[in-house]
């Protein structure tokens, strides 16, 4: 079984609906399945009761009040009921072809980090989970209205208990980052990284970003993004397109295109490398002829 794991922004309007719709989903998944909401945000207390999940308030925050994934993730790992453990954001509503996956998974590759691409959808209004194939219409409507995003969106991770324990970097919920990290942190430990997009559905609840003065491109700029870059670190960066692994209706199977991501990134890395090298260079020279605002302005555009 499995023990589900995050933390919630406050229960206003729009986003406490599409948390509770979230919230709710994993809750169905199995009738044993486990909900822990940590943090003290407005409304988290009410709902976890309301909803039968468990409240944990207290989480460690950096400087500014974010709680911080090493927290969430060692808690977690010492408070969980059961051996499997899944962190997520609080607006990803899944359906049983997620359990299903992870029970499979669990007897093939127990010691694996299980991640997908998430499919957005617009949803304004609370979900009726009460209709009986309320999971097979919610996929329908994600297939019909849906956006799969990019591998580089990663919105929920599954392992078992033990194998990220006292090893994540104090990065800042929320903040970019931390999800490539985590990818190349279990490539780096040698243990399967499996790709599930192929046999689960996990759907994005669209919504604004009204709780961050900055909007969607502050979140990514901040001084909180600044030390989550910072923390991430050179090198340590992986998308769902470095899996080693595919989950696929027929089977794992080995994802040999992980190959070619790494090498066209160590690629990309190194021509970029000798470009700055070659401009170290030729700066006298291009100085004297008036050229070098020409080129750094033609670098600037190249890299938007």
């Amino acid at each position: 079984m499995i023990t589900f794991f995050s933390t919630p922004k406050p229960f206003r309007g729009h986003i406490g609906i599409i948390q509770r719709n979230a919230i709710q989903s994993w809750k169905l998944v199995h009738p044993d399945a486990e909900v822990i909401l940590f943090g003290n945000e407005e409304g988290a207390a009410e709902t976890a009761g309301e909803l039968g999940a468990r409240h944990e308030p207290e989480v460690d925050r950096n400087s500014l009040g974010t709680p911080l994934l090493s927290s969430l993730f060692d808690r977690a790992d010492r408070l969980a009921r059961h051996d499997r453990l899944c962190f997520l954001n609080a607006d990803i509503l899944l359906t049983d072809d997620f359990l299903a996956a992870s029970s499979r998974l669990t007897h093939m590759r127990e010691r694996s980090l299980m991640v997908g691409r998430r499919c957005d959808v617009d949803i304004s209004q609370p979900y009726d989970f009460s209709i009986p194939d309320w999971g097979q219409r919610l996929r329908s409507m994600a297939r019909e209205r849906g956006r799969l995003r990019p591998p580089q969106w990663i919105d929920y991770f599954v392992f078992p208990r033990g194998l990220l324990y006292q090893q994540v970097p104090p990065f800042a919920v929320g903040r970019p980052g931390y999800d490539n990290w985590l990818l190349w942190k279990v490539r780096s430990m040698r243990v399967p990284v499996v790709d599930a997009t192929q046999v689960v559905l996990a759907i994005h609840q669209n919504h604004d970003y009204s709780h961050h003065p900055g909007g969607q491109g502050g979140l990514w700029r901040d001084v909180e993004a600044q030390q989550n870059y910072s923390l991430l670190g050179k090198g340590h960066f992986a998308t769902i397109d470095n899996s080693t692994h595919r989950l696929t209706p027929t089977g794992l199977q080995p994802n040999y295109y992980h190959w070619v991501v790494q090498a066209r990134r160590k690629t990309l890395a190194l021509g970029s490398a000798a470009w700055f090298a070659l401009l170290g260079l030729t700066r006298p020279l291009r100085h004297k002829l008036g050229l070098r605002q020409g080129v750094v302005a033609k670098v600037q555009s190249e890299k938007k």
